[in-house]
């Protein structure tokens, strides 16, 4: 289940500390896999203004079917992410099903009561380093199946909720989740390369203090 892995992802147990891996993450390259401390990890994000200039949601292509098997990036992520798995009928439509809405702690019974989210919104991609990147490269970003924490399925009204807010302005509504949710924020900006403001980072580091330091393990995607 996409959940259990992408828990699995986040926490490792101690003796991967032990592994040889890159000094750091700046000398690691597209591919690589480092694996550190979530506080280290924090550390280690340029933190730097940010700009939305230029910004166009459509200059992140996504919801694609990548592995051309009939379902898109959504349908993909509602299918590894369901408690009981819907039925698949005609052209990928899910019928039935539970989900878990992680952001405000609801079980949902239908697809349509789910939004994709991007763990890190697209605008907020754009304004930490997507607006230097290819075409391409925004699109993997938009479609990250290969990372299960780039994406997560969770409420319509949570993710509306939260829209392109960084964590200095929005952490989800159940408190309960707010280190997982810090932690996969600053894996999945430490995946993608992009960069932090301060304010961001301030009000990551805040919730960190109340949280075990997790070790964290990241493929770097770029």
């Amino acid at each position: 289940m996409r959940l259990l892995r992408r828990a699995a992802a986040t926490l490792l147990s101690a003796f991967t500390l032990t592994a040889a891996l890159p000094a750091t993450v700046q000398a690691a390259a597209p591919g690589d896999t480092v694996t550190l401390p979530v506080s280290q990890a924090l550390a280690r994000l340029t933190v730097q203004d940010e700009s939305r200039d230029g910004y166009s949601r459509d200059l992140f292509r996504h919801w694609i079917d990548a592995d051309r098997d009939g379902c898109s990036t959504r349908s993909e992520v509602l299918l590894e992410e369901a408690v009981t798995a819907p039925e698949l009928g005609t052209r990928c439509a899910l019928t039935g099903g539970t989900w878990y809405s992680a952001y405000d702690s609801r079980t949902l019974t239908s697809a349509n009561q789910l939004d994709i989210d991007h763990f890190v919104p697209l605008a907020e991609g754009w304004d930490s380093g997507a607006s230097a990147w290819s075409a391409a490269e925004r699109q993997a970003f938009a479609n990250d199946l290969d990372d299960p924490r780039s994406l997560i399925a969770v409420s319509a009204a949570s993710n509306r909720s939260k829209s392109d807010q960084d964590p200095g302005t929005w952490m989800p509504p159940t408190a309960a989740y707010h280190c997982e949710y810090a932690t996969t924020w600053i894996v999945v900006k430490t995946r993608w390369g992009l960069a932090i403001d301060q304010a961001e980072r301030d009000a990551l580091a805040t919730v960190l203090t109340q949280c075990p330091d997790t070790t964290v393990e990241v493929t770097l995607a770029r």
